[in-house]
């Protein structure tokens, strides 16, 4: 039905804000299937996903894989990270353009200050954060969303550190309505992106399903030997290969 891009500073509120345009929709008569991809969902650390620019981008790579998958007409797909980069953003509305879906990006606006205080604050009382020296990078490297570009469009922007993050916010409002509108042929205000022949998925032939079961395999084989590798040799229990995916629960 939608994908919805988070986008902001680091600690600008962004995991706040897609938990509250969540229950926003779930609250709403309407029930719809709602689902936030975001670092935590593959147990991902902060730091070590931004270490270095390769670190971070295998980090996009398994986001946008993720989304990927799961976008479809029965489902509204909120990105819950920083999405900072202008290019990675568009990356997604071509995701959301070739399932022929609404997009939108929401937009946590703070002061690079007000981040920066937040970000202590959450290391003093030993939560998710940021080390200085990645902080400042990704500031330094952040994007901001321009609503005259077609993937930053529609925008909504959201101002945590002046007016809160709540369900009544005007920008979850706009969203909220942006996302469950009913679209007719008097429709102005909601678009919905149409496939072109560049992005239809191409027909799945049997070299392409054999290379399909090939990379699953691996990715299957690399989580088992990274698992196996923090548990120092003893056996790994747990192993968490993917959303929908069962879970190894233990390895001899």
């Amino acid at each position: 039905m939608a994908l919805v891009v988070i986008c902001g500073q680091p600690c600008s509120g962004k995991s706040m804000a897609a938990a509250c345009l969540s229950d926003a929709l779930h609250a709403l008569e309407r029930k719809l299937t709602v689902r936030i991809i975001d670092e935590s969902s593959f147990h991902l650390d902060r730091n070590q996903s931004y270490a270095d620019m390769n670190a971070e981008k295998n980090l996009r790579g398994v986001l946008r894989s993720e989304v990927d998958r799961s976008l479809t007409k029965d489902n509204i797909v909120i990105v819950d990270s920083l999405n900072s980069i202008k290019g990675y953003r568009y990356e997604l509305w071509c995701l959301a353009r070739a399932a022929g879906i609404r997009y939108c990006v929401l937009f946590c606006d703070v002061e690079e200050n007000n981040c920066r205080e937040w970000n202590k604050e959450r290391v003093e009382k030993v939560e998710a954060s940021y080390n200085d020296k990645i902080f400042e990078d990704l500031v330094r490297r952040f994007e901001k969303p321009d609503r005259r570009n077609r993937w930053d469009c529609p925008l909504f922007e959201l101002y945590p550190s002046r007016d809160g993050i709540r369900q009544s916010s005007a920008a979850i409002v706009d969203a909220v309505s942006f996302l469950t509108k009913k679209v007719d042929s008097r429709s102005r205000d909601v678009k919905i992106l149409q496939p072109t022949i560049a992005t239809q998925n191409a027909r799945v032939s049997e070299a392409n399903s054999l290379y399909e079961m090939d990379r699953a395999t691996q990715e299957v084989i690399n989580a088992i030997v990274e698992a196996q590798s923090q548990a120092l040799g003893g056996p790994a229990n747990g192993i968490f290969l993917g959303q929908n995916l069962p879970t190894i629960s233990s390895i001899f």
